[in-house]
């Protein structure tokens, strides 16, 4: 709805009438028996049902592209939903595919030389990777960094982004007798 109303402003449209729409474009989602249409329409159905105006209803049952558009404010919340769920985490994701996802981040990081560890955080939007120092330098960690980044690219299919991290730590420890 935030997201429809600003749009909406920078186009000079009805921001209200926009957010309205944005709010309850879903509201098909949620039947209270079984139903063959597509929430899409059912929204539209219940919006109509009970006095929502022409656009909001029209808003409603284009944003899957149901039917057809016929106002400008229905684009916007077809683009704002697309906009919104592409957000990380925003779709809901069955958990073995998502437990998968973060295995096979860590697991194209234990493919390189040198790797000790490798985590998936952030819900996978991160990958932290402990390096041995003796075996990866500074400068190969930089690198690594890099080739790892390259291979997630080619290999997965991800939402947003993954920052990958290589941590490369010496410790160097006397002991005074």
């Amino acid at each position: 709805a935030k997201l429809c109303g600003i749009m909406a402003a920078e186009l000079g449209l009805n921001v209200k009438l926009a957010k309205r729409a944005g709010l309850l474009h879903d509201i098909g989602k949620v039947p209270d028996t079984e139903s063959d249409l597509p929430h899409a329409l059912l929204g539209m159905q219940w919006a109509e049902k009970y006095g929502e105006k022409e656009e909001v209803c029209n808003a409603i049952g284009a944003h899957h592209d149901e039917i057809e558009m016929k106002y400008l404010i229905s684009p916007i919340i077809q683009v704002c939903d697309a906009i919104s769920g592409a957000r990380p985490g925003a779709r809901r994701q069955v958990l073995d595919s998502y437990i998968q996802r973060l295995k096979d981040l860590e697991d194209i990081a234990f493919g390189f030389n040198g790797v000790k560890n490798a985590y998936a955080i952030q819900a996978g939007r991160e990958l932290r990777v402990i390096v041995e120092s003796e075996k990866v330098s500074d400068d190969m960690a930089s690198s690594l960094s890099f080739e790892i980044s390259q291979k997630i690219q080619t290999e997965m299919t991800y939402p947003g982004q993954v920052k990958i991290t290589v941590i490369r730590e010496t410790r160097a420890v006397n002991i005074a007798k």
